[in-house]
């Protein structure tokens, strides 16, 4: 098998890097030369993006943060080894096939058919900028299933379902909704709309994190024998508040970048949109919570701010602030509602990630069909403007939300579900109890991440 010889991995990559020996005489405008003539305001906006970028990209630490403090100290080492390649891998994979397929050239609105490689005419400078951003976007899409698969899952398995993510499973349903393909040409609305990314990112990532949760099954003493669940805590809280507050301020690349153009000056709305529902989902499931249980949970309230961030994401530029709170609200009791009923039903999830991404990038893209109120168009100042049921637009936006929920749904699940089984069947994707209850860091990794504090268990 490929990945237990390296001498096989490298003749593998060798031949894989000379697909792209291809000519580029063909080239596009690598200077940007001609790129600036034809409008020279493109350097601000150039800048802008690729700022926005640098702060999605740096949301990968506040993701091995966030996942390395939910979970035990014995696994840390894997965790961030696992965030560390997701990029890595992802962003190969990407380039190879994913974008090409995202976003090339249309067929029969499935699937793109150029730009593999970004060769040819694709050695371009606003192709390259267009590359690194949803490059950026497909990494964050393949971490976000390590949280719901963490602590149980082999190491070379999480490099094959980072590279099918990559390659396949994300850059098919982004066709779909911002390529040209067949959901962004519905009937309804403006077709199906998602800004930022809440489906075509987060939940794309969360529900394919649920398939894989479900095939590996819980972690070793998740369950006691009647099947109730037990409390697993993470090692480091300190940890997991740092990684939240680095997604949080890397949000401001994500949903404010996704204009596209500074010129858009939406993007103050964008960012105060983002940040009031952030806080409304963390205050709503610290309350949640404390209605429960009579404790103030901080690990709650953690993914309640970033519940709130995903589900703002979808509908940030098309909504005012008080839909915003409304929106993150709902997003913070949805997200603790979820996490009790797959916990409930033998779903193990160590840090949430298919109730944050999944269940409330989900919500995201129906609240567009809901609160979008009619004063911003499709990435554009100029109309048709995106509104929804409760400002007067009527129920044909919420249809183009409802059917591309439910195609992601389908999607993520059903191609996330074939190659967790497919891995599996294959090199196997689970640890033995044995190394799951002595921790993955030495059996996978030989190196702890606290080795004063780590003794071997026979």
């Amino acid at each position: 098998m490929i990945f237990k010889s390296p001498l096989r991995i490298a003749t593998f990559l060798l031949l894989f890097l000379s697909v792209a020996m291809v000519s580029i005489s063909n080239a596009g405008d690598p200077l940007g030369v001609e790129t600036l003539k034809g409008d020279p305001g493109l350097a601000v906006d150039f800048v802008w993006v690729l700022i926005c970028g640098f702060l999605v990209m740096f949301m990968q630490a506040g993701f091995a943060c966030v996942e390395s403090g939910f979970c035990r100290s014995k696994n840390v080492t894997n965790l961030l080894a696992k965030n560390l390649m997701d990029f890595v891998v992802g962003s190969l994979s990407y380039w190879a096939l994913g974008y090409g397929i995202m976003l090339g050239a249309d067929k029969f609105g499935l699937i793109g058919t150029s730009g593999f490689f970004l060769s040819g005419d694709g050695y371009d400078v606003n192709n390259y900028l267009t590359f690194f951003w949803q490059m950026v976007f497909a990494a964050t899409a393949a971490t976000i299933v390590s949280g719901a698969v963490a602590e149980r899952l082999k190491f070379q398995a999480y490099l094959g379902y980072s590279a099918a993510i990559c390659l396949i499973i994300y850059p098919v349903f982004g066709h779909w909704a911002w390529g040209g393909g067949w959901l962004s040409n519905l009937p309804y609305g403006i077709g199906f709309a998602d800004f930022a990314g809440s489906g075509v990112v987060h939940a794309v990532g969360g529900i394919v994190g649920l398939a894989g949760a479900i095939v590996l099954g819980p972690r070793f003493g998740k369950y006691d024998k009647n099947g109730k669940p037990r409390v697993i805590p993470g090692h480091n809280l300190t940890l997991a508040a740092l990684g939240t507050f680095i997604l949080w301020f890397g949000w401001f690349g994500f949903n404010p970048g996704s204009t596209f153009s500074a010129h858009h000056l939406r993007i103050s709305i964008i960012a105060v949109n983002t940040t009031l529902a952030a806080s409304a989902a963390s205050l709503a499931a610290l309350l949640v919570v404390l209605a429960r249980t009579g404790k103030f949970d901080v690990a709650m309230a953690l993914n309640g701010a970033l519940a709130g961030l995903v589900a703002i994401t979808a509908p940030c530029a098309w909504v005012n602030s008080t839909s915003a709170v409304i929106i993150g609200a709902i997003a913070g009791v949805l997200v603790v509602l979820s996490v009790l009923f797959l916990e409930n039903r033998g779903v193990d999830d160590p840090v949430g990630a298919v109730s944050v991404h999944g269940v409330c990038g989900i919500w995201g893209l129906i609240a567009v069909g809901l609160f979008a109120d009619g004063t911003y168009g499709n990435y554009s100042t100029e109309p048709p403007f995106v509104k929804g049921l409760f400002f007067g637009g009527g129920a044909d936006q919420l249809i183009a939300q409802l059917i591309g929920a439910g195609a992601l749904i389908l999607w993520a699940f059903v191609t996330g579900y074939i190659v967790f089984k497919v891995l599996d069947a294959t090199i196997g994707i689970r640890v033995s109890p044995k190394e799951e209850i002595q921790g993955l860091d030495i059996i996978e990794h030989g190196t702890p991440a606290y080795p004063e504090f780590y003794t071997i268990r026979s």
